[in-house]
């Protein structure tokens, strides 16, 4: 017992200077403002590593309490003869409950304390001492704190990403019954990250993650068994799981409508992506901001939806999305009036909630005919906000927006009908809307679709497309959020924390994501998994891709398939994905790889005729295709003509081509393409020298 109160007592030493060290640094940085977020991030890993430690002294120290409390029990035992089960569960609760009783209460405070910081923060700075927060609240036992760390070391948040520690903290987690690390796990699992590369363990994983409520292992699962990954394919099944994260979904944007999240396809732009359209260049937004100041009303309004929903990466401002639609507003800017209505109607820190000025700027949007604020006028009388609640003039709103093409009011028609408020209840009506605001992405009218497919309300019933409807909404999940964070990530080179965030989306079923995953393995810069896995990783996420209708993965299957990376060569194979994407997809790429197979004979059939006129469908289905299939082309005439004339009919059976291949080596052909230049560029010079 001496060994044991001396390691409690080195513990509580331990505790107290390292909280007064921790007092210190909190009151230096209150003094000095320029602190960088790299201290932060050095605080962190500090207090990190002292979590790790913390945890593996006290479970050594129970195991300590456990043998010694077992020796006592034992000596009382043979004098007083009380029952031993008893006393050992009533000593190791009392041991375990009294250090918890102790943190449990400041741990929670801390992360409270660390959440409303994370919420109101803008910069990373300020981010990264939330994290400080948390790990202190983890340092105490605080397992959501915990879990917020262990997320961290995973994603690399701030730079710090250590998938070691990570996997330390979530199988810690795991044991007390955490969802979300059991989730982690499933996933570290199914991509061999930091652990053994286990399908079957990762399902085991993602169950009883659903099972503990975990939204991402239920849309995990409902992908699976979707595409039928590792499971048999079962699409009930599937609608089971999807279902159950679209109502959570739905739920959360019948309270605050959905924030769209730019999805940067890395395929697209390599060499450059600042340039990429899905993100706001910040020369680009400081250009808008000088052409708003000098009035343009149309810049005015287009900065203020962007502030008003955090889109295009920019952040999330109140204050700033007011201010530019007042000056729009000022300017006559219906639809400026209109979104003032509407931040005054759902209410926010810049506009707090205010029906009767709601109703103002929705009436001067209205009276000028503009679809939103007629909506809006809808919603008033539709909930009875600021006005007696009146179906019949919501219907006439509603109506007169959804003329106009605004999906929101078609949506709200629709649920009119779909739920009887204020009319009969109509399902083909109730159908017509919801489809016509599905086609603009409005989520809750895809939402409600679902419903009504797998339901068989109003339509045949269709288990398919009721799943397909229903994954179209449960990507608007917050977790859908990691896009921005794994692009940023991408394009700052930190291309591990990239991998993770995509690779944990792809996962879940993103197209977008499995994409993107390829595109980073395929390239072998990452970190985090072994050279020799990353191709065949690859070609897994590219097929996945590919069969969620991406074109440009069907080519790249084919591709791996012609050169053999990450599988065997196999040119028929190849073949046959060149031809789905060029049939199916009017690929010119697939096109023109198919072209050179007919023209060579690999995998196929050798057509010197077929391939001709795939090389003339490439160049018209892309203007990018005319210069090479231009060389391509004059390659193959010439080809075709040295046999038809010189050689090759008297003497092919015997010559075979002189055995190009032997003599010039397997890329010959592109020898004699660039022969040709050669040969045009000299005709050229002479024509104009």
């Amino acid at each position: 017992m001496k060994l044991l109160s001396l390691l409690i007592e080195i513990l509580i030493i331990l505790g107290v200077i390292i909280k007064n060290i921790e007092a210190e640094k909190h009151s230096k940085k209150q003094k000095e403002r320029n602190v960088t977020t790299q201290v932060s991030v050095n605080e962190l890993k500090q207090f990190l590593s002292h979590i790790l430690e913390r945890r593996k002294l006290i479970k050594v120290i129970y195991q300590r309490e456990n043998a010694l409390g077992k020796k006592k029990i034992q000596r009382k035992l043979r004098i007083k003869g009380i029952q031993n089960k008893d006393i050992s569960k009533r000593n190791t609760n009392h041991l375990r409950k009294q250090p918890k009783q102790n943190f449990t209460d400041e741990g929670d405070q801390l992360f409270k304390m660390g959440i409303k910081i994370l919420q109101q923060s803008k910069s990373q700075k300020q981010k990264a001492q939330a994290y400080v927060f948390f790990a202190k609240a983890a340092d105490m036992g605080n397992m959501k704190a915990m879990e917020k760390m262990a997320d961290a070391l995973l994603f690399g948040n701030f730079g710090m990403q250590n998938i070691t520690a990570a996997i330390q903290l979530y199988e810690s987690l795991a044991k007390e019954g955490s969802y979300k690390a059991q989730n982690a796990l499933g996933f570290l699992s199914s991509y061999g990250i930091g652990m053994e590369y286990n399908q079957a363990k990762a399902l085991i994983y993602y169950t009883f993650g659903s099972a503990g409520g975990s939204m991402m292992s239920q849309m995990i699962l409902g992908y699976r068994y979707l595409s039928g990954i590792n499971v048999l394919q079962n699409c009930e099944v599937a609608l089971n799981h999807y279902k159950k994260v679209a109502d959570y979904i739905a739920d959360k944007l019948e309270k605050s409508e959905g924030i769209p999240v730019e999805k940067v396809r890395l395929t697209e732009r390599p060499e450059n992506l600042s340039s990429n359209s899905e993100i706001l260049d910040w020369d680009i937004y400081q250009y808008y901001k000088f052409l708003a100041e000098r009035g343009d009303v149309q810049i005015q309004v287009s900065l203020g939806q962007l502030h008003l929903i955090g889109r295009k990466g920019l952040d999330q401002d109140y204050y700033k999305a007011l201010y530019y639609f007042l000056k729009a507003a000022k300017a006559g800017s219906a639809n400026a009036m209109a979104f003032i209505g509407k931040m005054y109607l759902e209410g926010n820190a810049a506009a707090p909630q205010n029906n009767a000025t709601a109703f103002k700027y929705f009436s001067m949007a209205a009276s000028k005919g503009n679809a939103i604020g007629l909506h809006g006028l809808g919603l008033l009388y539709f909930y009875g906000k600021g006005v007696p609640v009146n179906y019949a003039e919501a219907l006439k709103y509603f109506q007169k927006a959804a003329e106009k093409g605004w999906p929101n009011a078609q949506f709200q028609l629709g649920f009119m009908y779909y739920s009887g408020s204020g009319v009969w209840k109509d399902y083909k009506l109730a159908f017509k809307y919801f489809y016509l605001a599905s086609q603009s992405g409005q989520p809750l009218a895809i939402y409600y679709l679902a419903e009504m497919y797998a339901t068989g309300t109003g339509v045949l019933r269709s288990c398919r497309t009721a799943v397909e409807l229903y994954k179209g909404v449960c990507e608007l999940g917050h977790w859908a959020e990691k896009f921005l964070t794994a692009y940023f990530a991408y394009k700052d080179g930190d291309i591990d924390s990239s991998l993770v965030q995509y690779a944990l989306l792809a996962e879940m079923g993103y197209e977008v994501a499995q994409s993107n995953s390829a595109f980073i393995l395929e390239s072998k810069k990452a970190k985090i998994l072994e050279k020799e896995k990353m191709y065949p990783m690859a070609l897994l996420l590219w097929n996945r891709a590919a069969i969620q209708g991406n074109a440009f993965a069907r080519v790249k299957i084919g591709d791996y398939h012609y050169y053999g990376y990450g599988t065997k060569k196999d040119y028929q194979t190849a073949a046959t994905h060149y031809s789905i994407a060029a049939d199916k997809y009017h690929s010119a790429q697939a096109m023109f790889n198919l072209a050179y197979m007919y023209e060579h004979g690999l995998g196929i059939a050798k057509d010197i005729h077929l391939a001709r006129r795939l090389y003339d469908m490439a160049a018209q289905t892309s203007p990018d295709a005319h210069i090479p299939v231009f060389f391509a082309l004059m390659k193959l005439e010439t080809m075709h003509l040295l046999q038809d004339i010189l050689f090759f009919n008297q003497f092919t059976m015997r010559w075979k081509w002189m055995k190009l291949d032997n003599t010039l080596g397997p890329y010959w052909d592109l020898f004699v393409i660039g022969l040709i230049v050669a040969v045009l560029v000299f005709l050229l010079r002479n024509r104009y020298g």
